[in-house]
C-alpha cells in the first residue's frame, strides 16, 4: 500500500484532468442487470439527488483555492485506506492503491469475476480534506455484476465505510449521484478542493448496446460523517 502525502489535498487538477479516460477499461460484455446501464444510455444527463443540485460550473483553467481554515470542517490525518463497504447495497472489497500510467491515463481496477475497487492514490485518503476517489467496474467480464453494479440504488442516508490503514474508519453520508458522458466529463466538479473531507465513487454508464462500449460515468458523491 502506498504512503499518502503530505500534500495530496492540493494535487494539480492537470493530473486529474486524466479523469476523461476514467474507466475506459469497463468489461464490453453487456450488463448483467440492463437497468441503471443500457435502459439509462437515452438519459446521460438524469440525476439520482438526495438534496436539489445547481449545475455543475464549468471546469477551471486553475486549482481551486482551498476556504479559509476558520471556514474548514473537521476531518481525519491521512492514512490510506484498505477496503470498503456499503451496508444498504451489500457491496465491498478489499481496495487497491492505483495511480497513473506512463502515459498520464489513470490505472484501473481488473474486471474479471470478483475484482475489487481500487483508490486513486494521488486523490486525499478517505478522511482527509478534499475529495477522496475510488473507481469501480459496473460489470465484469462474464457479464456478471460489477463492485459498483448497485450505486444507482443509494438513498439519502445510506452509509459508506472505508476501513484506514490505522484502523480506524471514515464514515460517509451518500449526498447525491449524477451521470455524465465521459467526453463531458466535469472535472472540477469531481476533483475540485473541498471544504471537508468527502467521496467520489466513480464507475461506468450508459451502456450502448450498438457499440459494446459504456458512454458514461456515474459518480456517487458523499461527506463525512459529522
Amino acid at each position: 500500500m502506498i504512503s499518502p502525502r503530505s500534500d495530496r489535498r492540493r494535487y494539480s487538477l492537470a493530473s486529474a484532468a486524466v479523469a476523461l479516460l476514467l474507466l475506459t477499461g469497463c468489461a464490453t460484455n453487456a450488463p448483467a442487470d440492463p437497468q441503471g446501464t443500457a435502459a439509462t444510455a437515452a438519459t446521460p444527463s438524469s440525476t439520482v439527488t438526495a438534496t436539489p443540485t445547481t449545475p455543475a460550473p464549468s471546469p477551471p483553467t486553475a486549482p481551486v483555492t482551498p476556504a479559509p481554515a476558520s471556514n474548514q470542517l473537521p476531518v481525519l490525518p491521512a492514512s490510506a485506506p484498505v477496503s470498503f463497504t456499503i451496508p444498504a447495497i451489500d457491496a465491498g472489497s478489499e481496495l487497491l492503491s492505483l495511480g497513473l500510467r506512463e502515459n498520464g491515463s489513470l490505472e484501473v481496477p481488473p474486471d474479471g469475476p470478483g475484482a475489487p475497487a481500487s483508490w486513486y492514490n494521488d486523490s486525499p485518503t478517505p478522511g482527509e480534506r478534499g475529495p477522496a476517489v475510488l473507481l469501480g467496474h459496473v460489470n465484469a467480464t462474464d457479464g456478471g455484476p460489477g463492485v459498483f453494479a448497485d450505486l444507482r440504488s443509494l438513498e439519502a442516508g445510506d452509509t459508506i465505510e472505508v476501513a484506514r490503514e490505522d484502523g480506524t474508519t471514515a464514515t460517509f453520508i451518500f449526498d447525491r449521484g449524477e451521470q455524465y458522458p465521459k467526453d463531458e466529463f466535469p472535472t472540477q466538479t469531481v476533483y475540485g478542493n473541498t471544504a471537508g473531507s468527502e467521496l467520489r465513487l466513480i464507475t461506468c454508464d450508459g451502456y450502448n448496446p450498438d457499440t459494446g462500449q459504456f458512454d458514461d460515468n456515474y459518480v456517487v458523491y458523499a461527506k463525512l460523517a459529522v
